[in-house]
């Protein structure tokens, strides 16, 4: 118990990006840019759907709220990751760490419930077209958005206990970046075959169950676009889905990488190059392919940028 309470006083230190060496700079400037310009396009992607009116639909709601998670998460992790680039090994607090593994859990739960949420829309949309506007009205919008952020801060909440209930006796160096669990849950003494067991569990509920659900909607759809008699029209009703699509596939197969691995297959430098994958550029990805794939936005982009959303033109 001692050493539990001496951990918890000292805290842990940061040691990711210290077999880099000259490459510190380099990737310093790299991700310092990266972050500028997903912080960048993600408050521009909100700004815009909230003052365009065409854009005041359920999937652009949705993707507002997607922005704003993805935005929070990249605000608990970068910054710090870029200090720690700069000045080497950064010292971070016991309850500090536990919040920033609780957070930065949170968002990345509620951002795989979102995109559950955003496949349903496009269910909806494509197979259901009459009945949309009636289906997917503003209440139900507000409580599917409440319901993925609820339940992502309560599987947050849970890894976060099932790490931090544990004693950490050894030593208070993570081999990474930020709170993870699998660094953090490395340093922990005794028996941690039953944290493990939790936080694979609770890591196969969300990314599973998100993606079975997202599965089962593009099911429907498929079947849907396949019932459609021209090919031009079956290209448009895809064309809908692709920017979601993309995004789905890159954010689970990133974080499947990260938490649904045995403990024996961890590797220091090649789980880092995916950690800043899924926290620089998914965050990035969103706002860039629906930007480019997607007119409505690019219009609302457009008159965003000549100022006259903005009561400049």
């Amino acid at each position: 118990m001692g050493q539990t309470n001496t951990t918890s006083w000292r805290g842990f230190v940061f040691l990711g990006f210290s077999s880099f060496g000259e490459l510190k700079l380099p990737l310093f400037a790299l991700f310092l840019s990266l972050y500028l310009v997903t912080l960048t396009s993600n408050v521009f992607i909100v700004v815009v759907i909230r003052l365009d009116s065409h854009l005041h639909t359920p999937m652009y709601f949705f993707l507002s709220f997607l922005s704003c998670s993805e935005t929070c998460y990249t605000l608990g992790i970068i910054p710090r990751m870029l200090s720690s680039l700069v000045m080497g090994g950064q010292a971070i607090s016991y309850m500090g760490c536990a919040a920033q593994m609780f957070f930065s859990a949170s968002w990345a739960c509620s951002n795989c419930f979102l995109l559950a949420v955003m496949g349903f829309d496009r269910y909806v949309a494509i197979c259901a077209p009459l009945h949309y506007a009636s289906r997917m009205k503003p209440t139900l919008c507000i409580q599917l958005v409440g319901i993925s952020f609820v339940s992502g801060y309560l599987f947050g909440l849970g890894m976060t206990l099932v790490i931090f209930h544990l004693p950490f006796c050894n030593s208070h160096e993570i081999q990474h970046f930020f709170c993870d669990t699998p660094p953090v849950l490395s340093l922990a003494c005794g028996d941690t075959s039953l944290s493990e067991l939790g936080i694979l569990l609770l890591s196969l509920l969300v990314l599973l169950v998100s993606f079975c659900f997202i599965t089962v909607s593009y099911a429907y759809i498929l079947a849907a676009i396949l019932r459609v008699p021209s090919a031009e029209g079956r290209k448009k009703a895809f064309s809908t889905c692709a920017s979601h699509l993309t995004v789905v596939i890159v954010h689970y197969g990133c974080a499947s990488f990260m938490y649904l691995r045995p403990k024996a297959s961890y590797s220091l430098e090649r789980d880092q190059l995916v950690a800043v994958t899924y926290t620089v550029v998914t965050p990035l990805l969103n706002p860039v392919v629906y930007s480019l794939r997607n007119r409505a936005v690019q219009a609302a982009l457009r008159n965003a940028l000549q100022g006259r959303l903005l009561g400049k033109g």
